[in-house]
This record gives C-alpha cells, sequence and structure tokens, in this order.
C-alpha cells in the first residue's frame, strides 16, 4: 500500500490562497489514483493486509542465500485470503485502517505505528497477555477450590441436601454463563482495559462477601455473583490476543492464557483441601480474596487498552479537538451512519446470541466444547467419592487424585505450543500463502481421539480396586486430549472474528459453563445407577460419538463459513 506525508496542525488553514488549492487538488488526485491501484491489487488477489511481519518470524524465515524468501514469507503470513472471513464478517482489522486527513479519516499513521497494537515489543505483546492470564488462572481456581470445603462448610450450616452442597460449587459456573454475554460486547464498544478491570473489582468484591456469608442461601447467591466478574477475564483474553497478535502467533498466545481456565480447576482443590483441612472453610475465600486483589491491583497499575477501534476512537477525538475538524471520523466508523450509544450497545448485547443462532461454525463448536467440558466436570464428580471411599484418601490428599489430569493438561499444552503455529505456517505456504482458519483443525482431529480412552480406563479400574495410581494415570489421556481440542477451537474462532474474538470466544465460554454447572448434578445419580464402570463407559461412548465433528469441519468448514447468514 502506498504511503503518504501526513498533514501537520496548519491543514485546517490551507486552501486560503490558490497555490494551496493547486496542492490540494494535486493531493487528492494522486489519493485516488493510489487507492485505485490498492483496490485492483486486492480484488486481483482476493488478499488482505493484517499487519507487518514481525522481525523475529522475518529473521526466522530469512536465508542467507536468497533476497526472495523473506518477500514470499511476508506475503504467506502477513495476508490472509478474503476467503477466511464470512461473507457477513468484513474483517476491518485485517485490512489497515490508514490515516487520510484530506478525506476526514483517522487510522494509523503507517503500516509500522507504534500506537498499533500490533506493532507493539515483542515484550510488551507478552507482558500484557501475561498480566490476563494471571487472572484468568485465579478465576477458575475459585471454581473448584471450594469443593473439598464443602463438607466443613455443610457442618457448619447444618446442611445435608446432597444436591444443595453440590450446587453451591457448580453455581459459580453460572455466573460464567451470564456475564461473558455483556461483558464482552461492552469491551468491544468501551475498551478491554476498563471492562476487564471493573469485571475484575466485582470479581473481588464477592470473594469478601463468601468469605462472611452467613448462611448457605447467601453463600450461593455470593459465588454467582462472584462468577459474573471472573468470566470478564475468561472473554476479554480472546480479544487481547486478536488485538496483539497476527495469525501466526496466536497458537501460541492462546495456549498461554489457556493455561487458567484448564489448569485452575485442577490446581483448585489441591489448594481448597489443605486449606480447608487446616485454617477451615471460610479461608479458602479469604485466599482468594488475597490472591485476587493482588493481581487486581497489578493489572489495574499496569494494564493498557489493546482494542483498535477504542483507540482509533480516541485518536479522532484528539485531533478533532487539536485541528479544531469537527469532521473528522474514525476509520472504523467510516461506512457506517452515526448511531446513538444505546443502539449501539444493544447492538453489542445481541451480537453473542447472534454468533451462536446464526452462525453454524459456532453453534457446532460452541456445543462440542460444552460436552467435553461437561466430561471433565462429571468427572471432576467421581473423584473425591472415589478416592475418600474407595482407597480411603483424607480430604487434603484427595486433591492430590487431580495431578493425573493436571499432568495431562501440562503435556498437551507443550504438544500444542509446540506445533500449531508451525503447522499453520506450514498448510498456509502449501497454500500459496493464503491462510484459512481450517488449518488449524488436523492437530484436533488427533488429539480428539484421546478423549474417550480415559473414561473406560479410569471407570474400570476404579470400580475393580485396582492400585490408587491406576485411575489417576488414567485420566491423562482424556485432559490431554481435551487440551487439543480447547485450544483449536479458540484460535479457530478467533481467527474467523478477530474484531468480534470477545464475543465469539463468550459464546464458548457461556455454553460450556451452562453444561458444565448443571450437568454435574445429574452425576450422582448416574453413577449410582450404572455404577463407576459402565457410568464412566456411558460418557466413553459419548466421546467416541464426537470425535468425526472436527474432521467434518476441516473438510466441509469453508463452505459453512461462507453461507452463513450472519450479519454484525
Amino acid at each position: 500500500m502506498a504511503t503518504t506525508a501526513w498533514p501537520n496542525k496548519g491543514l485546517k488553514r490551507r486552501g486560503s490562497d490558490p497555490e494551496d488549492q493547486s496542492m490540494i487538488a494535486a493531493t487528492n488526485l494522486e489519493n485516488i489514483t493510489e487507492k485505485k491501484s490498492t483496490l485492483e491489487d486486492e480484488d486481483s488477489n482476493e488478499q488482505l493486509y493484517v499487519g507487518p511481519l514481525p522481525k523475529d518470524l522475518e529473521r526466522r524465515h530469512a536465508s542467507d542465500d536468497s533476497e526472495e524468501e523473506p518477500v514470499v514469507l511476508e506475503r504467506a503470513f502477513s495476508r490472509r485470503s478474503a476467503a477466511t472471513q464470512t461473507q457477513s464478517n468484513h474483517d476491518h482489522h485485517n485490512s489497515f485502517p490508514q490515516t487520510d486527513l484530506d478525506q476526514g479519516i483517522v487510522g494509523w499513521d503507517r503500516p509500522d505505528d507504534p500506537q498499533n497494537p500490533l506493532n507493539f515489543p515483542r515484550g510488551r505483546k507478552w507482558a500484557l497477555l501475561s498480566l490476563v492470564s494471571a487472572i484468568t488462572f485465579v478465576s477458575p481456581l475459585a471454581s473448584s477450590m471450594f469443593a473439598p470445603a464443602v463438607g466443613f462448610m455443610a457442618e457448619d450450616f447444618g446442611v445435608r441436601e446432597e444436591l444443595v452442597l453440590s450446587f453451591t460449587v457448580s453455581v459459580y459456573l453460572l455466573g460464567y454463563v451470564f456475564g461473558p454475554l455483556f461483558l464482552a460486547p461492552l469491551s468491544e464498544i468501551y475498551g478491554r482495559r476498563v471492562v476487564l478491570c471493573s469485571a475484575n473489582c466485582f470479581f473481588v468484591v464477592w470473594q469478601l462477601g463468601c468469605a462472611l456469608a452467613p448462611n448457605i442461601g447467601l453463600l450461593i447467591f455470593f459465588r454467582f455473583l462472584a462468577g459474573i466478574g471472573g468470566s470478564g477475564c475468561l472473554t476479554l483474553g480472546a480479544g487481547v490476543i486478536a488485538d496483539l497478535f497476527v495469525v501466526q502467533e496466536r497458537g501460541l498466545a492462546t495456549s498461554i492464557w489457556s493455561l487458567g481456565p484448564l489448569f485452575g480447576p485442577v490446581v483448585g482443590p489441591i489448594c481448597g483441601g489443605f486449606i480447608a483441612q487446616q485454617a477451615g472453610w471460610r479461608w479458602v475465600f479469604w485466599v482468594l480474596l488475597i490472591t485476587s486483589g493482588v493481581t487486581t491491583f497489578g493489572i489495574e497499575l499496569l494494564n493498557k487498552e489493546t482494542y483498535a477501534r477504542v483507540l482509533i476512537r480516541w485518536k479522532t477525538k484528539r485531533l478533532s479537538k487539536e485541528l479544531d475538524r469537527t469532521d473528522l471520523i474514525s476509520w472504523y466508523d467510516r461506512d457506517t451512519e452515526p448511531i446513538s450509544t444505546g443502539r449501539t450497545l444493544a447492538h453489542g448485547l445481541h451480537r453473542p446470541i447472534q454468533m451462536l443462532f446464526k452462525s453454524s461454525i459456532v453453534f457446532v463448536l460452541s456445543t462440542y466444547m460444552a460436552i467435553v467440558y461437561g466430561l471433565l466436570y462429571l468427572l471432576f464428580t467421581t473423584i473425591t467419592s472415589v478416592f475418600e471411599g474407595q482407597y480411603n484418601f483424607s480430604p487434603q490428599i484427595t486433591g492430590l487424585a487431580y495431578l493425573g489430569i493436571g499432568i495431562g493438561f501440562f503435556v498437551g499444552l507443550a504438544a500444542i505450543a509446540l506445533t500449531s503455529d508451525r503447522m499453520v505456517i506450514k498448510l498456509t505456504e502449501r497454500n500459496g500463502g493464503k491462510f484459512e482458519p481450517e488449518m488449524r483443525m488436523p492437530l484436533m482431529i488427533f488429539f480428539a481421539c484421546f478423549i474417550p480412552v480415559s473414561f473406560f480406563w479410569y471407570g474400570w479400574t476404579a470400580e475393580k480396586k485396582v492400585h490408587w495410581i491406576v485411575p489417576i494415570v488414567g485420566m491423562i489421556p482424556f485432559s490431554f486430549g481435551m487440551m487439543g481440542v480447547f485450544l483449536p477451537i479458540q484460535t479457530y474462532l478467533i481467527d474467523c472474528y478477530p474484531v468480534y474474538a470477545a464475543s465469539a470466544v463468550a459464546v464458548l465460554t457461556a455454553t460450556r459453563s451452562l453444561v458444565g454447572a448443571l450437568l454435574p448434578l445429574a452425576g450422582g445419580p448416574m453413577y449410582k445407577a450404572l455404577g463407576l464402570g459402565w457410568g464412566n463407559s456411558l460418557l466413553g461412548f459419548i466421546g467416541i460419538a464426537c470425535v468425526p465433528i472436527p474432521l467434518v469441519l476441516q473438510r466441509y468448514g469453508k463452505r459453512i463459513r461462507e453461507h452463513t447468514t450472519l450479519q454484525l
């Protein structure tokens, strides 16, 4: 794309004499010629710009004896085919938002503008992602950390109903259902930073409420509110990744950020068991309050806004004042009619629901992830009873049984981090430099095959009371496979909807949390009726039935995306 020297603050006084008018006419003619050339180039290549190739990647792929290779790689990895976007989701984020003050349009000053989050230094990008990842670990930690302490709480409050006791744990996930549906669109209107900080503060406040709850009714209510606040980081992290990282870096970034949602529920029971045993169940919430409070304070101090639309909107307002021009408009708003804040908010809040029911891809992937997540929480419901009842573990030692799941997550994370982006780069090269989101699917096909294995292994060895290490090891294939499904699904939707990544992942979070909150309530009756062996075998058969889903999406995903009726 050709570059143009940008007018300075004296622009508002141009045109006061014939010489200036001639210069303006010449500049406008040059702009028209450049735009026509750019459009012709885009039409012929069917590609859209996604930002400059990061320096480290350019060095990594550059050849000493070839001057042509970096150019080829930059085309391959810095551009995406227009076919990667749904017909209804024109990705303005990928078409470079360039400033043109002659036309009254405000964007970035140049492709390597340091104010563009995609051009932030590598260290700064990872620092910002680390801040979001930190609270993304604490929030899921709170979902399960209370589980080993339920018995102590029941004794204090005199509650014996098993369904009610289970609900005190799972109600937190119901907060994950409702929070993302309005936090994600709010972040796409007001920015990531302010919404994330507000959600984090809300999360911290209700940890205090849980610690001081005088009865089980208020404890359940406060847990629900804490879940709403805690869902912010799970929702907005995907948006931050889309803001900061180009396609070939998103696999690793998503892997790091996803440590929290996957490891948090595993580490929670281990910590919660020891805390409840030694200090009492209320100290579970005091520890969460301290941890989340410190993390939130750090994020408030160090976090920066990363959403390009909001940053350019702020820049537009600043330039309007500096140049005394009321005609300036954000590049992202150049083709839209001005609408009220109320209508903008209503449309934004409606977006996640639209994505779920009008995008077949989002619906299928949300359903698939919800099933896998539900299987995880059904597995969780048996661990305490199995290892305390079958193997006579104490409450604090029972938490260590979750290590099998943790090991599988860790190995799966390492495998995804090492292979995901490399595979995308390789497949993009084979495809003539055109990236397609379906290039994330081959890995998911491989990992999906591991999910059913654990249910047969764990279920039958636990029922037959084989040595306790065997069922613990039997959980590893499930968590290994789940990691390989969880990460590609999220990255796939970020690739499909980079501008609205937060809303897309909000749908994933809400649907999987709904299933994760309610399905375990049926776990007790199911295992009583079928036993550990056949009960887990039933879950294994469900896992087998889901294996073909990524295979179908790899083959037909692009066609489905291109025929969607979704209008964003």
